[in-house]
């Protein structure tokens, strides 16, 4: 392993395991001050924090296949960390620690919260209006989705054979005959 591709997966999992540490941190306080509780109203109606078990993913959808979530967490989080060794851009190292986090954060409640290791339920927390009620885990992964889309959309290249594949694509190219385009 070079050294860059020490550095990057250092930084992503650096930035992953702080997305952890805060969201573990939340869901404990969470579950210790809001369950049993009404709504603990933050800013009105716009933020509050209710305490909630999630067995599914968004919108508690899919709660009959919390194991394949486990699944899914386990294999992004692999994908995530061997993508991350080949990764030289800062935004994308941000995404990948983001993602990571948050499938990490998402997946420790997987394997220990009831009804058991594997199928967990996620504990939920921060309520906005018109949406379902979710954990920092989860904007984690939301906010490296964004980041990725917008990344990918601007062709911000994430790894060096990207940026050289990038540079080596022919533009249109002109005769050297007749002077016009090939296109």
């Amino acid at each position: 392993m070079t050294s860059q591709s020490r550095r990057s997966l250092l930084a992503v999992l650096g930035l992953a395991a702080v997305v952890v540490v805060i969201d573990v941190a939340t869901k404990v306080w969470a579950e210790n001050q809001l369950q049993n509780q009404p709504p603990m109203q933050v800013l009105g109606e716009w933020l509050q924090f209710t305490f909630t078990r999630n067995p599914g993913a968004a919108f508690s959808l899919g709660s009959d296949f919390t194991g394949l979530f486990t699944i899914a967490a386990v294999i992004v989080s692999v994908v995530a960390i061997w993508f991350a060794r080949r990764v030289v851009s800062g935004w994308w190292l941000v995404a990948l620690g983001l993602l990571l986090g948050g499938a990490v954060g998402n997946l420790v409640d997987r394997v220990t919260q009831p009804p058991g290791f594997g199928v967990g339920e996620v504990r939920d927390f921060i309520q906005v209006p018109n949406w379902p009620v979710f954990n920092v885990a989860d904007m984690a992964v939301v906010g490296s989705a964004l980041l990725i889309v917008v990344l990918s959309l601007l062709g911000i290249p994430a790894t060096e054979q990207q940026a050289d594949e990038d540079a080596e694509e022919p533009s249109a190219e002109v005769s050297p005959v007749t002077g016009n385009s090939d296109d």
